[in-house]
């Protein structure tokens, strides 16, 4: 058995340097710099801790366990699983984006053999797997399904920055093209993961199950997020309330935020899409989107009432942002909403200085167009936004960063001490 991972970012990755402590493992990324990085034991993603992905590292591309890293096609040609975990976003529309499931398809499909069985990873609408990247396998290998080769899914479940919750300490679902092929997939699975697995069905049950999971946690925080509209017009703490309301056995314990990353603020959209193709308008779904999206022109405009009511001079007012992952401790920057608060805070007039060390300068600059730095500031504000619950902004003292009449929101309602605006 020879397991390619087709794809090493912050689900690829942790994945193959855990089939490598059992078996001969290839990860394979188009992004040369990735790669290379990997092969010297970084990871700048942070999920695999260097010195845990320097003792399953291996030189060359034997059958020996372990994880050799490549951007060269030729060296994934003798696996017989492969394991796709490419991302799945939306674009400026919130439409799926399934070009790099397309791209990565076409990929495998070139070394494609007899025998072999494809692992879908990435979140999709049901149906994509089957409807959507097997027929590009299919057409670059020249083989046919459930015939010549065989496909399969399980569902990322990867949490970033989460160093207690890792991917084998979390059960997985799995599912199969044909009954037999769902034995393998979840037998595979099952050797390296602490957690157990969950068998699905059908492949499209596995998909949809992952979808509705995302779906479920993004209409949830809607929820606590119009409840915090509500409560901060009535001069009631949220915060507050939720603790109150948490007292019982069965109260979900969500918190208001801006709903971004990878998976709850895109995922919804998929299943979304899917519905409207039907001829289904998915009401629920699709509000809780609208209202999670808008969380941070709003928090942008309650942090402009707090500076009127504080008599300072909103245009040309300077702000320090914290944080500007999408959440705490975690270098992730994808599909953050913090740049919401910035754009509108900018519209106003204002200058904002955004302070984030968890973050890199440089994909900050050519993904948002932002410019963001690593090392706190040395200036004084007319206001401070705690956008992210980074442990640092936790230990510093906000009062050296306050102009004389400064005021401070808490987007995160973590902070103790005196602040002047919450979530």
């Amino acid at each position: 058995m020879k397991i390619g991972v087709i794809g090493l970012g912050y689900v690829g990755l942790p994945l193959a340097r855990l089939f490598g402590t059992k078996y001969s493992t290839v990860g394979f990324d188009i992004n040369k710099e990735r790669v290379a990085e990997l092969k010297k034991g970084n990871d700048s993603t942070l999920e695999v801790e260097n010195n845990v992905l320097q003792t399953v590292l291996k030189d060359v591309n034997d059958d020996a366990k372990g994880l050799f890293c490549s951007f060269e096609t030729k060296d994934i040609e003798d696996c017989n699983y492969y394991v796709v975990t490419v991302p799945t976003p939306v674009d400026k529309n919130n439409r799926p984006v399934l070009t790099p499931l397309y791209k990565s398809s076409e990929t495998v499909g070139a070394v494609l053999k007899k025998g072999d069985i494809v692992i879908y990873e990435s979140t999709v609408y049901p149906g994509v797997t089957e409807e959507e990247c097997v027929p590009v396998l299919e057409r670059v290998s020249g083989l046919r399904f459930n015939v010549d080769f065989f496909v399969g899914y399980s569902p990322e479940r990867i949490n970033p920055g989460d160093k207690l919750h890792t991917v084998e300490k979390i059960l997985k679902v799995t599912a199969g093209s044909t009954p037999e092929t769902g034995k393998k997939v979840d037998a595979l699975y099952a050797s390296v993961i602490e957690a157990g697995t969950h068998l699905a069905p059908t492949i499209k049950v596995a998909e949809a199950a992952k979808v509705i999971e995302n779906s479920q946690r993004d209409i949830n925080i809607a929820f606590v997020n119009e409840l915090a509209k509500i409560f901060n017009l009535m001069d009631i703490n949220t915060q507050d309330v939720l603790e109150a309301a948490g007292t019982k056995w069965n109260f979900l314990p969500f918190k208001p935020g801006l709903v971004g990353g990878h998976c709850i603020g895109v995922d919804p959209y998929y299943l979304a899409q899917k519905a409207q193709e039907l001829g289904y308008h998915p009401e629920i779904i699709l509000a809780g989107r609208r209202l999670n999206d808008s969380m941070g022109a709003y928090v942008a405009s309650e942090v402009v009432k707090l500076m009127l009511s504080n008599d300072i001079k909103v245009k040309g007012a300077h702000i320090l942002m914290l944080g500007l992952t999408f959440k705490e401790n975690c270098p992730d920057v994808r599909n953050t909403k913090v740049v919401d608060v910035v754009k509108h805070l900018k519209e106003f007039g204002i200058q904002v200085t955004i302070f984030d060390p968890w973050i890199d300068e440089l994909e900050v600059k050519k993904e948002y167009g932002l410019i963001a730095h690593t090392k706190a500031p040395e200036n004084t504000y007319d206001a401070i936004v705690h956008a992210v619950a980074h442990k640092e902004f936790s230990e510093m003292d906000l009062s050296l960063f306050k102009s004389s009449n400064a005021v401070v929101y808490d987007v995160k309602g973590v902070l103790s001490g005196n602040v002047d605006g919450r979530l």
